[in-house]
């Protein structure tokens, strides 16, 4: 039976593309030495820890208070010590502009509600970050009675007042008129940042200067999107340490828990939204953990994550606290988070890693916010599609090109391997020797994938994570930055979903025609060799499987990109090569003298020797 040639590099090349979907899934795990170190310096911490701690001292966590009750309000402030002097008092009070809308809670002075008013949930409710008790805020001290207090259980005293045309919010936690703790909230006009300062007057002596002041803050990650599983996938604590490096916790473990120093903001995460507190002043050291809460798809689930920053210590300065802050509470945005240069919330955005990042966040991000200015956003998908397979086309004519050399060495190839059938090494010299004087190079069949492969992988944080795409809608697909639904599944297929998305089957589609024009038609089965011909239709049903849960304007991405990869290879094969032309130019190649390269006659010759020491041993 005739034998027909393989084009093996080119699918090697696709397996490689869908490769880096697992890859994607493990690059950011620590390695077990990471972890064993992480591990030392814990429990190097937890032994500190014990040293330091002071069993005369008393926690004081006030029970479920009932202001009618007077018995309970005197018990209450003999509790609390010093700090029973503020009027105990449950309300809240509204800080807000145009954006973003606060309340701010008497018990604990701290944020109990933030709702974004430009923004709606896929079921039309408005966006909240912090709701429900979802959030706490609080500082950990110790006073010169020896209590252990939590400002979270002590009532603070609200004034409202304004600064130009910002909204000021002081909340005093007093112990006399003339000596308190205050929570400072400022909110300007069109701004998601609000300025918040810690200080304290006259609690020098009240509060103990020999024990620390620790902060901690945690919040529950509240679900956005139709998919939490999607949403909980790009939900994650991501932090600024160490003079600028950037690193995150886990988005998939059960409870992922890390002590880190130096730190410039911390960012907890929600997909497109994100509550961020960041220090001009840096925190020296921070206990932060992130807890999966989602296990499985769920219509119904209300949170993802479970953040945590604690046991952040701030220092007394002469007895009294002086610390300012920045909260930000707004959309996971590059066009807003870049206003605040200064502290690099850019950073937080998980435009991915390495090269990846970069073509992210210095080309694909641009492009498409000035194309999306313009154009509607799937049309701005398809015009960056049409630019960047423009700006590949030479690498295709290459690839195309070398395939068609290949094609017309056939029939010298075949001669070869009948000749040298039973003698491997002989049969792999002399097709070297074939290729290089007709100046035909097999491995250039595989470039093309190698070099779209940064492409694919940016490309794959692009569309989940842009801002620019979050409730974009194009055809049937009502949000490019999700998956989009022409059928739900009353039942749930393993790896696959309970819906049906119709952009990765036409981007499946796509791709099986592309690697039928590429491959299908010199598809051999060789010796040993996997079954090419079921790698080959393996590749789009990976796609269909891969892509169903995935951002649609991933996948139009992919179907263009296919659809006009084809029409340019149909382009060269009809109206460019000349398969005449290309057997007459090899035919002139071999009459020129070549002159091998240092690796060609490395190959050579450890060839030849290989073949010398066979032929001595029989």
């Amino acid at each position: 039976m005739e034998e027909k040639k393989l084009d093996v590099n080119t699918i090697i090349g696709f397996v490689l593309i869908f490769g880096i979907l697992l890859f994607m899934f493990w690059q950011n795990q620590p390695t077990p030495e990471e972890i064993a170190a992480k591990k030392a310096e814990q429990g190097q911490i937890d032994a500190k820890a014990k040293e330091n701690k002071v069993v005369e001292e008393k926690v004081v966590t006030p029970a479920t208070l009932n202001l009618q009750d007077s018995t309970a309000l005197a018990n209450y402030k003999s509790t609390l010590g010093a700090f029973g002097f503020t009027q105990a008092n449950e309300a809240t009070t509204v800080l807000e502009n145009n954006l973003v809308s606060l309340k701010v809670s008497n018990k604990g002075g701290q944020i109990v509600e933030v709702l974004l008013k430009k923004f709606k949930t896929y079921d039309s409710v408005p966006v909240y970050l912090v709701k429900d008790g979802n959030s706490s805020f609080g500082l950990n001290f110790s006073t010169s009675d020896n209590r252990v207090l939590n400002t979270k259980d002590l009532f603070f005293e609200p004034s409202l007042t304004k600064n130009g045309n910002s909204s000021v919010l002081s909340m005093k936690a007093k112990v006399s008129n003339n000596q308190y703790l205050e929570y400072r909230y400022e909110i300007k006009p069109d701004d998601y940042m609000v300025d918040f300062a810690i200080k304290s007057q006259g609690l020098n002596g009240v509060i103990n200067s020999s024990k620390p002041v620790h902060l901690d803050w945690k919040l529950k990650a509240i679900r956005h999107s139709k998919s939490i599983q999607y949403e909980n996938r790009y939900s994650r604590l991501t932090y600024n340490h160490e003079d600028g490096k950037i690193s995150k916790l886990s988005d998939s473990s059960d409870d992922d828990e890390e002590t880190e120093t130096d730190l410039k903001w911390i960012s907890f995460r929600q997909h497109f939204f994100s509550s961020i507190l960041a220090t001009d002043t840096h925190f020296d050291t921070a206990r932060l953990s992130s807890k999966n809460l989602v296990k499985e798809e769920s219509h119904t689930q209300e949170y993802m994550k479970d953040y945590s920053a604690s046991e952040i210590p701030l220092k007394l300065e002469g007895g009294e606290l002086a610390y300012n802050f920045d909260w930000y509470y707004g959309p996971t945005d590059v066009k807003v988070l870049a206003k605040y240069e200064k502290l690099g919330l850019e950073d937080s955005i998980p435009f991915g890693w390495g090269i990846f990042g970069w073509i992210n966040r210095y080309f694909f991000t641009p492009v498409f916010t000035f194309l999306s200015s313009m154009l509607p956003a799937g049309i701005a998908i398809i015009v960056m599609t049409i630019l960047v397979r423009l700006a590949m086309s030479p690498v295709t004519y290459k690839s195309y090109l070398s395939q068609a050399k290949m094609k017309v060495l056939k029939p010298e190839i075949a001669e070869i391997n009948e000749k040298y059938k039973d003698n491997a090494m002989k049969r792999q010299q002399e097709t070297m020797k074939l290729n290089n004087k007709a100046g035909v190079s097999p491995l250039s069949g595989c470039i093309p994938a190698l070099i779209q492969m940064p492409i694919f992988y940016a490309l794959f944080s692009f569309f989940p994570t842009s801002f620019a795409l979050r409730q974009k809608s194009f055809l049937w697909a009502d949000d490019l930055s999700s998956y989009d639904t022409i059928a739900q599944l009353p039942f749930t297929i393993p790896f696959y979903g309970d819906h049906v998305s119709l952009f990765p089957i036409l981007a499946s589609i796509a791709i099986f025609f592309y690697m039928m024009m590429t491959t299908g038609q010199n598809m051999t089965q060789q010796p040993g060799m996997p079954n090419m011909k079921f790698i080959m239709y393996l590749s789009p049903v990976m796609m269909l499987v891969f892509f169903n849960g995935y951002a649609s304007g991933l996948s139009l991405y992919y179907f263009i990109s296919n659809l006009i990869t084809i029409f340019i290879m149909l382009a060269i094969k009809n109206f460019i090569l000349d398969d005449a032309k290309i057997h007459a130019q090899i035919q002139e190649n071999k009459l020129k003298p070549k002159k091998e390269n240092k690796f060609q006659r490395k190959m050579r010759e450890m060839m030849e020797q290989a073949e010398a020491q066979k032929n001595s041993k029989k």
